[in-house]
């Protein structure tokens, strides 16, 4: 715990993740192969673009998992109430919503045109969870826990329900279990994380959260066994190959890409098996960060400490990126300010080689990170010496 308050292993992992959720954006804007296929598209993809895919899997979960406990320790440790928890994750999600529909939106396009679809992705996932968690929070803990629990392991029963076959209301299984499109007031609008398991993995975290009102040991010790507990978990169900994942994993050319297939779990909606792959060493990495104690100079904390800022600011870096090395190599040109392919774009409209190969990728997310330090660490010390209300939702 920081002389603030502030749960250091908390923010750390908070940290890490953000490094790591850059690698992914970098490589929509930049990696001439996310321009026409999946990274995860097991025939045509490589252990390379696979992985630098892959590894980004774990972020959305942290994310929500660690909002949850955060949501805890806002209770826990500022001496509010129920009722001002609730009010608060409320307008923090309908703000978080606001941010994903008009910001991000123009961080990814440059425009709001109706040309290009409404995204509910990331923001929309927290933001939403978080309406929803302000409700759970009411009820008991152990009861809130057992109940988080049952709709991760048990969601994907229901993996073979469609949308359709509600009707005029499959929108309302679009948001919670199946992703898809659907149109509102003329407009496309994509539900790419459904809510169902998500939630859960939020209200999951608010109840995790109690574990670190208990003394060290005995939380770091419960992290450990939680995380070494959902990785046995996982190698068990996806090497069983019948329940946890719609997408089964296949036998492949070679003993590496048999691996990758195996590792290959559904994001979208988070399957069992996928949120046993991430949050178990997730859990595991909090209960090590917990133990070593985070130094208050290390990066990690200033990442994790403004993770929205970041967040916001890290698209609108990397599209500016993309657009300079457009120009730079085509001049001044119909698509230089339009979206790429990879992000919604026009295809038709760029090259056929249009984009750089994965080392570019990595190399631009490295200038990334490092250059949004310095931002962090000023926003970070601004929010450390201020009050105001705002700076909360931020």
């Amino acid at each position: 715990m920081s002389a603030s308050g502030r749960l250091t292993s908390l923010d750390a992992l908070r940290g890490t993740v953000m490094i790591i959720m850059a690698l992914d954006h970098v490589r929509d804007f930049f990696h001439s192969g996310a321009m026409f296929q999946s990274p995860l598209n097991m025939a045509t993809t490589t252990p390379a673009v696979f992985l630098t895919r892959w590894i980004t899997h774990f972020c959305a979960p942290v994310f929500l998992f660690t909002a949850g406990m955060s949501a805890c320790l806002f209770l826990a440790n500022g001496g509010r109430t129920k009722a001002q928890l609730s009010k608060f994750l409320v307008l923090r999600g309908l703000w978080l919503i606001l941010l994903e529909v008009f910001v991000i939106r123009f961080a990814l396009y440059w425009s709001w045109s109706s040309n290009y679809p409404v995204l509910l992705i990331t923001l929309w996932a927290l933001g939403a969870s978080m309406i929803v968690l302000a409700a759970l929070i009411h009820l008991p803990v152990r009861f809130l826990a057992a109940l988080s629990v049952a709709v991760i392991l048990l969601h994907n029963l229901t993996d073979r329900v469609s949308a359709s076959a509600f009707g005029g209301f499959a929108w309302l299984w679009n948001v919670l279990h199946q992703p898809g499109a659907v149109t509102v007031a003329g407009r496309v609008v994509i539900l790419g994380y459904p809510l169902l398991p998500l939630v859960a993995t939020m209200a999951a975290g608010y109840c995790a959260g109690h574990l670190f009102q208990s003394s060290p040991q005995l939380r770091q010790r419960t992290l450990f066994r939680l995380g070494g507990v959902m990785i046995l978990a996982f190698a068990l169900l996806r090497t069983l190959n019948t329940y946890g994942d719609p997408s089964h994993w296949k036998v492949q050319k070679s003993m590496v890409m048999t691996a990758l297939s195996y590792m290959n779990c559904t994001k979208q909606p988070a399957s069992l098996d996928f949120l046993l792959m991430t949050l178990g060493p997730a859990l595991i990495l909090l209960a090590l960060y917990d133990r070593i104690g985070i130094s208050e100079s290390n990066p990690l904390l200033t990442y994790g400490r403004v993770p929205l800022f970041y967040f916001v600011v890290h698209f609108f870096l990397i599209h500016l990126i993309q657009l300079a090395a457009t120009w730079f190599r085509y001049g001044s040109t119909p698509f230089l300010f339009l979206p790429p392919p990879s992000v919604q774009g026009p295809r038709a409209m760029f090259p056929p080689g249009f984009g750089y190969p994965l080392w570019v990728a990595w190399l631009v997310w490295v200038f990334v990170v490092l250059a949004m330090y310095p931002a962090c660490r000023w926003f970070s010390k601004r929010k450390a010496q201020r009050r105001d209300w705002w700076l909360s939702y931020l």
